[in-house]
């Protein structure tokens, strides 16, 4: 379902951090069509990681700046802009929902939601609560030092503050692929609660986001009035409205909309193996391809545009031209 922005807010949803955890959010969250920005310009633990070697998907392990820049063309591309800024602050507005951003270097924004997903430091949520209900105090060695207290969130990421969501810190999340899982699901519960304000009802409001082969539709499927029949058959005893109401009506109309048109043909998905592809391998760097055992058959994955030019001296490492283009 395709959410739009109120016009009182900038955004839709702030993410904080644009680690696994933060990039998971702002990508699950755009692609529901939220209007998503991800702040990131703080430390990162994943920087200061060697070499990472428990990610699924990369069997050798895989060098922390190369994932990094993953993540954060995945998040883009998914349509949600990075901006390289610090939060160094949140608050409330003087009347009404939502937050205000207070940025280090740019102009303060305003966000409906805001996921909060930095590693170490949560002291830019200070006054939204009790100082003592969200951060805890430890000695070591005689010294006392303050943190934010990791449990503070509900596992969902919810918070005792409205519209406030913690991906991060929190408990469990020291490996990268645990941290964007747990980006994944705090974003499903913001999505969740987007749909609802919406007018969705609960029972409906948990969606899925992925895409499905077109083949596994037999021609009773095929039609909208089926899938129409099931909804009214699992939604429409409960629902908390009349099922001839507008309420009732927009939100099955987008449901099916969403059901519909997460099925693909062969051809989309050709396309899209292909687009894949060729966006990984846009990430590879030419000489570490052609002097690995495999490399012939990497090479095959990659951009011949890109190839050429290497070959022929005229692009970088990311298959940048001297012009850095």
């Amino acid at each position: 379902m395709s959410q739009t922005t109120s016009p009182e807010y900038d955004y839709e949803v702030a993410v904080v951090g644009g680690g696994p955890a933060g990039a998971s959010a702002g990508v699950f969250c755009a692609r529901e069509g939220l209007e998503t920005v991800v702040f990131d310009r703080g430390r990162s633990s994943l920087k200061r990681c060697a070499h990472l070697e428990n990610y699924p998907g990369f069997p050798a392990g895989i060098d922390v700046g190369t994932l990094y820049d993953l993540l954060h063309d995945h998040v883009e591309r998914a349509g949600c802009p990075i901006v390289p800024d610090m939060v160094e602050s949140l608050r409330r507005p003087d009347a009404g929902d939502g937050f205000v951003v207070d940025l280090q270097d740019g102009e303060p924004v305003t966000a409906r939601r805001v996921v909060a997903a930095t590693r170490y430091d949560g002291s830019y949520m200070r006054g939204l609560d009790d100082e003592d209900a969200m951060f805890e105090t430890t000695e070591h060695d005689g010294e006392t030092t303050e943190s934010f207290d990791r449990g503070y969130p509900n596992h969902d990421g919810t918070t005792p503050v409205p519209d406030l969501y913690v991906a991060s810190p929190s408990e469990g999340s020291q490996q990268a692929i645990v941290a964007a899982g747990r980006g994944a699901r705090v974003a499903r519960k913001v999505i969740t609660d987007a749909r609802v304000d919406a007018g969705w009802w609960p029972a409906v409001a948990e969606g899925v986001d992925w895409v499905r082969r077109e083949a596994e539709l037999d021609d009773e499927w095929d039609d909208r009035e089926t899938w129409g029949e099931w909804f009214d058959e699992y939604y429409g005893e409960d629902a908390p409205v009349d099922v001839d109401s507008d309420r009732y009506q927009r939100v099955r109309a987008a449901v099916l909309d969403d059901r519909l048109s997460s099925y693909i043909g062969p051809d989309e998905r050709a396309s899209r193996a292909e687009a894949g592809q060729e966006r990984l391998a846009s990430h590879l760097d030419p000489e570490a391809v052609v002097a690995g055992c495999d490399g012939r058959e990497l090479l095959d994955a990659m951009d011949d545009d890109v190839i050429a030019a290497h070959l022929d001296g005229e692009a970088g490492p990311l298959g940048v031209n001297a012009d850095g283009e």
